[in-house]
């Protein structure tokens, strides 16, 4: 039961890894371009109402404009590429934002209070940015299995080769290498 239970739980982690990549369909170059063009109009909609407000509620304003615009540009790109590394982009992307907007709430604090708030805002982002940077070990370990395992099947395919003699090996050597992509 601890053999199974383990491999269901190996399973759904990886599965729930994956979700954010295969929701991740790449955009078209116009689509890309459009998008854009709509998060620069939609920042400087957003800066225009800011003036509307005054003291620190206009530098929050401010820090949540740019913060969302921040993260618009990193899931436009990660929509546009699908590359791992720009999807951690968009989590630095998230947790610098939350911690840019959280640092000007705490300044309507003052004294101890105004400490902790920025200590807290501050422990939110290092928690954040660490779940990326554990996000792209993730991508980086996927990919080292994957070799792991390409390079150990090739070894086996290698060693079936040895068997024969000849022409035949030769040819079963070279059609493992294509099959397992070595040179």
């Amino acid at each position: 039961m601890h053999k199974t239970f383990t491999l269901k739980t190996s399973l759904a982690v990886a599965v729930l890894l994956a979700l954010p990549l295969a929701q991740a369909a790449a955009i078209t170059e116009a689509d890309y371009k459009a998008g854009k063009a709509s998060i620069s109009a939609q920042y400087k909609a957003d800066k225009a109402a800011c003036a509307s407000f005054s003291a620190n509620a206009k530098d929050i304003c401010f820090a949540e404009a740019t913060a969302k615009e921040k993260i618009a540009r990193a899931e436009l790109e990660y929509g546009y590429t699908t590359k791992p590394a720009d999807h951690n982009s968009v989590l630095v992307a998230r947790a610098e934002g939350s911690y840019a907007v959280a640092k000007e709430k705490c300044d309507d604090r003052a004294g101890n209070s105004k400490d902790v708030c920025i200590q807290e805002a501050k422990a939110v982002e290092v928690k954040a940015l660490a779940d990326a940077r554990m996000g792209k070990q993730i991508g980086e370990a996927r990919t080292d299995a994957a070799e792991d395992k390409r390079n150990a099947d090739y070894k086996v395919a290698a060693e079936k080769c040895d068997a024969l003699a000849g022409e035949a090996k030769n040819a079963c050597v070279a059609a493992a290498k294509v099959q397992f992509g070595k040179s």
